[in-house]
């Protein structure tokens, strides 16, 4: 599975472009508004641009969709076996996990079967540099649960992603992932781990 960083990376590069096409266009009809002379622009040449922005927009999204490495377990959920089941209740501001760090072997399908017993939570795995790999909201009463494919090797924290009230800024589980077995990946070491001044 391609990792979410990358496919974040290619998304703002792609996203970006496509919206500084249409930041140009709309400047560039303001341009000819504000000209002496005739205002406006030639309805053809306007339909035209409108018409390649549209089916740009969506050739993007059409593209972008099969870029997502997470699509697949979504579309096939029904079919897709889980090696692990992860069960997590969440309650009282606290993540009460099934061990105390939750060991994945490279290529596992993980299911994180997580429930509340209060307040709407968030579940987010977290890199060790604080960048996200995934997140979900978790609701009372209501089943929350996230498929996903460990291909790297790596060390992760789990946060909560979701306004839960003043007590939900410490909801953050350091160490409580533990991705190993993936070759040429360094196994988690000093360098992959968090830094002790981050909480």
């Amino acid at each position: 599975m391609v990792d979410s960083s990358t496919v974040l990376w290619g998304q703002t590069l792609v996203y970006t472009l496509y919206a500084l096409v249409i930041i140009s266009v709309v400047g560039w009809f303001a341009y000819r508004l504000t000209r002496p002379g005739p205002a406006g622009v030639a309805s053809k040449l306007f339909f035209g641009f409108v018409a390649f922005l549209v089916i740009t927009g969506v050739s993007l999204h059409i593209v972008t969709y099969n870029t997502i490495p997470w699509s697949p377990l979504d579309v096939h959920r029904g079919e897709t076996q889980a090696d692990k089941v992860f069960e997590i209740v969440v309650a009282d501001h606290e993540f009460r996990l099934p061990a105390e760090r939750l060991e994945i072997d490279c290529g596992d399908r993980v299911l994180f079967d997580v429930s509340s017993q209060d307040l709407t939570y968030g579940f987010g795995l977290f890199r060790p540099d604080d960048s996200m790999v995934f997140q979900m909201q978790v609701v009372p009463q209501h089943r929350n649960d996230l498929l996903w494919e460990f291909g790297e090797n790596g060390v992760y924290s789990i946060r909560s992603t979701e306004y839960s009230g003043p007590q939900g800024y410490a909801m953050i589980v350091q160490d409580a992932v533990r991705v190993s077995g993936c070759p040429g990946g360094c196994e988690p070491c000093r360098r992959c781990r968090p830094r002790p001044d981050r909480g």
